[in-house]
């Protein structure tokens, strides 16, 4: 879908509407932009319901615009006020029914602070003993929940097998209808504020709980949940050693619904980056080491953004690891019986891995290499999750 002058004043209108005639009037005035906007091969693009159950195939996926569409039909009840006490965690089974493997503990906690309340599920893997182990943060994409993300990632049994811990944040729908991170929104993309300052509280929570080994704390997420990652990379540098994102988008790139969905389009281009408030990527302040999954055929998030999002890590100005001092390696592969895959390493002088790029080709918007016992899922592989993990624990 082209991002257009129309497209773009229709897109504004709806917003607009939000505020002044309620959900209703925006979600029809969407719909009309959407169901009215050419695809980039001169087609209608087709509207999907946000009701229907996610798709599990990589090529059904929802349409990009659904995810805000179910926002403005479920708009934000007021924010949490932080007044209630944090419940203790306790050991219980999946509450959704999805099968969640592993042979250590997955336990259920909330966390609460001056920014408002999350649950959240960890995974103990069963050798802990009280020795400090990495821990792993994983953030779901919209419609998800915790459980549902650990089931199709597979990353309670790669943490099993590599002794890690593993927290998943829950997003409440109080904040978001669809269960999506806010990564767009100006007040949950700063430091202390927001989401970012609730991630970092519940990382915080494991840390005070569990012996964590403070240098090798990692965070990784799908789609809104890797935008998100983003922000938590570029507001946290020193809590996070690296990110993992994947179908994900670069940090700061957009601070509200229509320049999200022009920034999820691409939106690269003057013209709709003028028209949409769509902001070119920064540079972190900071070199962040950083592992990017994206398909080449993902119509939700183009996938422009994980070469953005590289860029963005890697080229902080003045820092060591900057991205004219590194040395690119490219490999082709292919998955058992699955998808082929471009591979970009990036290396700094010593030889040791900055940054790595996966295209995994012919693949949508899905967890690559994932699970079917979980939503947005492409079981084709490679396996995302193992090489993101193999990534985080080699720094």
């Amino acid at each position: 879908m082209k991002i257009n002058d129309d497209f773009l004043a229709k897109m504004r209108e709806a917003t607009q509407l939000l505020q002044t005639e309620g959900p209703m009037a925006a979600t029809a005035a969407i719909q009309h932009a959407l169901n009215g906007a050419a695809t980039d091969d001169g087609r209608t693009s087709q509207m999907h319901d946000i009701n229907s159950p996610p798709a599990t195939d990589a090529d059904q996926v929802p349409h990009p615009g659904a995810d805000l569409l179910a926002r403005l039909r479920h708009p934000s009840r007021s924010k949490w006020t932080g007044a209630s006490a944090r419940q203790p965690i306790q050991d219980v089974e999946a509450d959704s029914g999805v099968a969640v493997e592993g042979k250590g503990r997955f336990l259920s906690g909330s966390h609460t602070n001056h920014a408002g309340t999350r649950d959240y599920k960890l995974y103990i893997p069963s050798g802990y003993a009280g020795q400090a182990l990495p821990l792993v943060v994983m953030l779901h994409g919209c419609t998800q929940h915790p459980d549902d993300f650990a089931a199709g990632t597979g990353m309670n049994l790669v943490a099993e097998d590599n002794n890690c811990f593993v927290v998943y944040p829950a997003q409440a729908q109080s904040a978001n209808g669809s269960n999506c991170w806010n990564w767009f929104k100006a007040d949950d993309q700063r430091r202390n504020e927001g989401e970012p300052a609730l991630i970092a509280g519940i990382t915080h929570e494991i840390i005070r709980e569990h012996k964590v080994d403070t240098s090798r704390i990692y965070i990784a997420g799908l789609s809104a949940g890797g935008a998100m990652a983003a922000v938590m990379g570029a507001t946290y540098p020193e809590l996070y050693a690296a990110v993992g994102i994947h179908s994900g988008l670069p940090y700061a790139v957009a601070h509200d619904l229509p320049s999200a969905l022009a920034a999820m389009k691409n939106g690269k281009g003057k013209a709709s980056a003028r028209i949409s408030n769509v902001k070119a990527p920064a540079p972190f302040a900071h070199a962040m080491r950083v592992i990017v999954f994206h398909g080449d055929r993902d119509t939700t998030v183009h996938s422009a953004n994980g070469d953005r999002v590289l860029t963005q890590c890697v080229s902080a100005g003045g820092a060591a690891g900057a991205s004219s001092t590194l040395r690119v390696e490219v490999e082709q592969g292919m998955a058992p019986n699955g998808h082929a895959f471009t591979r970009s390493i990036h290396r700094d002088a010593q030889g040791k891995s900055i940054a790595e790029k996966w295209i995994v080709h012919g693949a949508g918007h899905a967890w690559s290499g994932g699970s079917s016992k979980g939503s947005y899922t492409d079981p084709k592989g490679p396996d995302a999750t193992r090489e993101m993990l193999r990534f985080f624990l080699s720094l």
